[in-house]
């Protein structure tokens, strides 16, 4: 009896490693096709100004292949943020780091449901080049390349977001606004505590 019991416990011990150890799986996956949100204004300033080179190159040299990479990094972006994108990585690893540096202060943060937005209309106007052109209607893929390129270029070069606007505008955003002294308001808070528990410990 003893032994059957070991052996029932030992089998019971194994079947919820196992069920833990698919659920932690899971939670790994479900962990990449999270968006980021808040989000790093920098980062999503420098991924906008990847894809206005990217369509401007486009619209110069006029070749198919290089919808192939704006398409992927908007599938991308849209699906897992910047995990699953090679110009996501670059930004949010190299260049924001740097910049942030350089100026000697943190970046704006912002809200990461329209940004996400954003970049599903960016997936939608290249979407709609690569049908135009594979359609033979090359003209169409130009004309919404261009526009693409224009609305990347105000998030670029003047941190004006055509897609957040509209995110706010159909389904409203009270957060839309600077969050970064929101969030250094939850850190201030978070730290009473603990500052509080330190001064009473000097105290005795």
């Amino acid at each position: 009896m003893v032994g059957e019991a070991v052996a029932t416990g030992r089998m019971l011990t194994v079947s919820i490693g196992n069920w833990v150890h698919t659920l932690n799986r899971l939670m790994d996956v479900r962990r990449v096709f999270e968006f980021p949100d808040p989000v790093n204004e920098t980062s999503a300033r420098v991924v906008a100004t990847g894809v206005v080179v990217m369509g401007v190159a486009f619209l110069v040299v006029r070749e198919a292949w290089i919808l192939l990479p704006l398409l992927y990094g908007f599938a991308a972006r849209v699906l897992t943020g910047p995990t699953a994108s090679p110009l996501g990585q670059v930004s949010v690893r190299v260049v924001t780091p740097l910049v942030e540096r350089g100026f000697g202060r943190e970046s704006r943060h912002v809200p990461g449901p329209p940004k996400r937005f954003a970049q599903l209309i960016g997936l939608g106007f290249t979407a709609g080049a690569a049908v135009a052109w594979i359609a033979g209607a090359p003209w169409i893929a130009y004309v919404l390349i261009a526009g693409l390129v224009i609305a990347a270029s105000l998030e670029a070069f003047a941190s004006i977001c055509l897609g957040c606007i509209a995110y706010s505008a159909i389904w409203g955003c009270a957060d839309c606004d600077d969050i970064s002294d929101r969030l250094q308001q939850a850190v201030v808070r978070a730290r009473r505590p603990v500052d509080a528990a330190e001064a009473s410990a000097t105290t005795n």
